[in-house]
């Protein structure tokens, strides 16, 4: 029994991870409605400005440990951000509304550079942190049921930031234009909204929840690895399908519900075949999703 709760609690960082992902990519799906794999690389791209800046930091400028994590966090946000919104704005907001199938092929382009930047920016050396804030944490009184500060930390924050994104949505006149693009552009346009403005701050709405989950991510596992863009972009546009890719809260419960069965996959399943088995039975769940709507 304690092992299952154990395996319960463990997912609680992984399903928040995905929850956060999946969230700012339905964002900016929800306006493209075009797949989106620069997403991905966005997400592996923070989390190498947060390794680069915090070991320079640390080895150049002598800053104390939560300083030198303080400046590559901040670098990060900064620099994802800034590529979110220049993304949406010249390539993302353009291309959604003359070719909308180009946009794939230039996630791909998007893909390719931001990794291999990422690479040669790092000399091709995978970069670690030391593990922080590991210390156990006991949950449930009476039983070994324990999570790390960190992990703690990762999935309240995350958390937090699905839960602030979906009331900023629903509450704000931003989260009303954007409602109103993702539903009918043109008509949109016409009542005297700025579509391409909205596209664009969607897209960077997006990178922001992409820059934040890299950085916690790298913080959790210690690195990042060069090929983490194309796998995460692929991941995310599956993950996000369960939920739904044009409704982020719906999108977000989605995802971390995958990432419960993922780790109760790794407990009691043979782990080699986690992702096999994951993927594959997202792709049938998305085929059999559209067939039904065909049938209907």
């Amino acid at each position: 029994m304690a092992y299952t709760v154990q395996l319960l609690v463990n997912a609680l960082p992984l399903a928040a991870l995905y929850a956060a992902l999946a969230f700012g990519y339905a964002l900016a799906f929800a306006i493209t409605k075009r797949a989106d794999i620069t997403y991905g690389a966005l997400f592996a791209c923070s989390g190498h400005v947060f390794l680069l800046v915090s070991h320079m930091a640390w080895n150049s400028l002598f800053l104390t440990f939560p300083a030198a994590l303080g400046l590559g966090a901040g670098a990060a946000i900064c620099v994802v951000s800034g590529l979110g919104v220049l993304i949406g704005w010249r390539i993302v907001a353009p291309l959604a509304k003359i070719s909308p199938n180009a946009l794939t092929v230039a996630s791909l382009g998007l893909l390719l550079v931001l990794m291999e930047g990422a690479r040669l920016a790092s000399g091709t050396r995978q970069l670690w942190l030391p593990p922080f804030w590991n210390g156990p944490v006991g949950l449930v009184p009476g039983v070994a049921v324990t999570l790390t500060v960190l992990q703690l930390v990762n999935a309240a924050v995350l958390t937090t930031m699905v839960a602030s994104g979906a009331l900023f949505l629903r509450r704000s006149r931003w989260g009303r234009y954007w409602r109103a693009v993702c539903e009918d552009r043109l008509a949109a346009e016409f009542c005297g909204v700025h579509t391409a403005a909205i596209a664009a701050s969607a897209y960077g709405l997006a990178s922001l929840f992409a820059a934040l989950s890299g950085i916690l991510a790298t913080a959790y596992y210690g690195t990042m690895d060069f090929g983490a863009g194309l796998v995460f972009g692929l991941k995310v546009i599956l993950i996000s399908a369960v939920g739904g890719h044009h409704h982020p809260l719906k999108a977000a419960l989605g995802a971390a519900a995958i990432g419960l069965a993922e780790t109760l996959w790794s407990g009691f399943g043979p782990v080699v075949w986690r992702d096999a088995a994951v993927l594959g039975g997202l792709v049938a769940l998305l085929v059999m999703r559209q067939q039904a709507r065909g049938v209907g």
